[in-house]
């Protein structure tokens, strides 16, 4: 009875306050549409997705074969080259590359190039840092810079819409950097820490080791330095060695989904008075080989095993062929990351990883350069099975060297696999504007697609057999941390390739 009372009552108040006919007429408007709904008007009916849409103006569609735009290349009158490859889409990436590195390094500027990295998107002499963070987090945009041996590179991706801003951005950091002090001196102390933290990382550790022990020369020379070497680096040592190094000549701007024409206005406003520098000749290096171990509290032991890639990029033939026996060679972790079988029809997967269950990782890997490079295998196993595996290594190595033990169908689903790799790298922004300006500074050119491709198309059998004895000659470089105690001695491993 309460009940219904209030319900009067509520009608009434809904009458006095004018409440009912909007209610009444939302009701009927609801009791349209769903009559509607169920029962669809002629116009509906005649609607399809087979025909365009009546008064709906469609963008012409893309032709079915779409060719990849030239790179273009323009040397500007300072020495710097703009190279480009204008592609569709809504982002873009441009980036700068320099012939300088660690390989430039001696004396009191070892470890510099690895604080340039460091120091890169701070302070200019039109910006704050802070400002500049601004600036990237209103565009959106993705800035990054990495050291190397032979090359450094700086980065903007960002919408196309805001390049002209990215490329002013991008330049400013490149052509005028304070390094101030107080800056400098907090990024040591961050490298110091990730420098004591190297050890506990041992698979970034022993690559390194790799080329400080497999080398003599310039590539010796550390990438990541020792803490006595970070004691000797200030701001004005930064600022010298960049100015040593970071010539009009030695550098290059590569961009991938920007128009020519209109960088190469901006670049020739910008960077037409860039400093310049003598003629530098690229520092030596020889391959020597050798072993290290470095004795560590842990319950594994990590190896890596390594040969010269004699020649290095600059033969082009042989560092495809090296590219393929990668990829034929395969391996990875006990536990397929990818998901369930990835990877898995690699040699190292069916013949090691399948086979022997004390194996944690056991996969091929390739660290090249210019003129040279280094390629092995990295496993990580249990002391107990350190000896064994090492063994299992070795006899890998010797069959890809061996007449007869590769197989056609393997060789071309690593071919197969290699190119599907290469091509679906190049459907990145960034990873094309970083080909480009890598080939650059090594080839002087950038060498079309399609010439790499061939390349591989045409590696038989027999150009496997043949690389791989010629890498097998070469002193071997071994290198471990952990428990190495059961590590075989350095001149047994020798043995079994000499």
């Amino acid at each position: 009875m309460l009940s219904g009372m209030l319900r009067s009552s509520t009608r009434v108040l809904r009458k006095l306050c004018g409440l009912e006919p909007a209610a009444a007429a939302a009701a009927r408007r609801l009791s349209a549409a769903e009559a509607s709904a169920t029962s669809p008007s002629a116009s509906a009916r005649d609607n399809s997705l087979l025909r365009p849409l009546p008064g709906l103006d469609l963008p012409p569609p893309l032709p079915d074969n779409l060719g990849r735009s030239p790179t273009r290349i323009t040397t500007l009158p300072c020495g710097i080259r703009v190279a480009t490859e204008d592609v569709p889409g809504p982002s873009a990436c441009i980036g700068f590359f320099i012939n300088s590195g660690s390989i430039y390094e001696s004396g009191e500027t070892t470890g510099v190039s690895y604080m340039l990295e460091k120091m890169a998107f701070k302070d200019t002499k039109h910006r704050r840092h802070r400002n500049l963070v601004h600036e990237l987090e209103l565009a959106g945009g993705n800035v990054g810079a990495s050291c190397a041996r032979e090359q450094m590179v700086y980065s903007y991706d960002t919408l196309k819409g805001y390049m002209p801003e990215a490329i002013e951005i991008l330049i400013d950091c490149m052509r005028n950097p304070l390094f101030l002090q107080e800056e400098v001196e907090r990024q040591l102390v961050l490298a110091r820490e990730e420098i004591q933290n190297l050890q506990k990382n041992p698979e970034r550790f022993l690559h390194e080791q790799l080329n400080l022990v497999g080398f003599s020369g310039a590539i010796a020379n550390p990438l990541i330095p020792p803490e006595d070497a970070l004691a000797r680096i200030n701001g004005k040592t930064i600022q010298k060695f960049y100015h040593e190094n970071y010539t009009a000549d030695r550098v290059v701007l590569a961009a991938s989904g920007v128009d020519h024409e209109r960088l190469l206005n901006y670049s020739e406003f910008l960077l037409h008075d860039w400093h310049t520098g003598s003629p530098v000749e690229k520092p030596k290096s020889t391959y020597v080989g050798g072993d290290s171990r470095h004795r560590a509290d842990s319950d594994t032991t990590h190896v890596a095993l390594a040969f010269e890639v004699p020649g290095g990029w600059l033969q082009e033939r042989d560092a495809t062929i090296m590219t393929v026996i990668q990829t034929l060679m395969g391996g990875g972790g006990s536990f397929s990351s990818g998901g369930p079988g990835k990877g898995m029809h690699s040699r190292l997967y069916l013949r090691v990883l399948n086979k022997y269950h004390a194996v944690q990782s056991f996969s091929a890997f390739s660290n090249v350069y210019d003129n040279t490079g280094l390629f092995g295998i990295y496993m990580t196993t249990s002391s107990d099975f350190v000896a064994k595996a090492v063994d299992v290594a070795t006899s890998e190595l010797i069959a890809v060297a061996t007449p007869g033990e590769v197989t056609e169908v393997e060789l071309q689903r690593a071919k197969n696999s290699t190119i599907s790799s290469v091509l679906m790298n190049l459907e990145s922004r960034a990873i094309v504007a970083e080909d480009i300006g890598r080939q650059l500074l090594t080839y002087g050119c950038r060498k079309p697609i399609d010439y790499f491709l061939q390349c591989m198309e045409e590696i038989t059998l027999n150009d496997i057999t043949t690389f791989a004895r010629k890498m097998l000659s070469s002193q071997p470089t071994m290198v471990s941390w952990g428990d190495v105690g059961k590590v075989p001695p350095y001149e047994f491993f020798c043995k079994r390739f000499h």
